[in-house]
């Protein structure tokens, strides 16, 4: 296992932050606001509702800051929690799936291409297009998103979406094979081109 080391300066701000420096947590809401709009968005599909979570994520992080260890790199807690978030809205009755706008891919955390089957597949398809994603049914759409954007470990998914680690699995590989029929047709030129196909 290979830990992540955390950043100085964020280790700073989270320590002002945690002894009340309102000026520290701004500037972590600034590092990670993006970050954790993308996990939103990807889960919920709507903007509005990706605004709602955002925000209510770093309401909930600041409220638990103090129990926060700030040995643990901040990223993946917040979108634990931006997860979570987002997992319970699109499980509620008043939530409606509605078709995803259409995301700037360029500021997106993981950008489109046309990569070919096997990279999408052994890279837990990284380069695989958004809108393919948005189609996955929610409950697979969050496993998938956590691991393959935000690289959750197993645990860590199963911790924020309340599941266990089979669950986790099982939902990410079926996952991971309706993407592999939607997207046949779309990286067929690209397996051609690689010579791929023919092998």
């Amino acid at each position: 296992m290979v830990l992540v080391a955390v950043d100085a300066t964020e280790a700073a701000l989270l320590a002002g932050a945690q002894g009340g420096n309102v000026l520290a947590f701004d500037e972590i809401v600034r590092r990670y606001q993006r970050r954790v709009y993308a996990t939103a968005l990807r889960i919920v599909r709507r903007h509005d509702l990706a605004d709602d979570v955002t925000q209510e994520a770093f309401l909930r992080a600041h409220r638990a800051l103090a129990s926060f260890d700030r040995e643990r790199p901040f990223g993946p807690w917040i979108c634990r929690i931006a997860a979570n978030l987002a997992i319970n809205h699109v499980r509620s009755p008043q939530s409606r799936e509605e078709a995803l706008d259409k995301v700037g891919l360029a500021e997106s955390p993981a950008a489109a291409a046309d990569g070919p089957l096997s990279a999408v597949l052994e890279q837990e398809a990284r380069t695989v297009p958004e809108d393919a994603v948005a189609r996955l049914p929610a409950e697979q759409r969050a496993v998938f998103v956590l691991r393959t954007f935000d690289d959750l470990s197993y645990n860590e998914i199963a911790e924020a979406l309340d599941l266990s680690v089979g669950t986790v699995m099982s939902r990410l590989s079926r996952a991971r094979e309706k993407l592999r029929v939607s997207l046949a047709g779309y990286l067929g030129p690209a397996l051609a081109r690689t010579g791929e196909g023919s092998r």
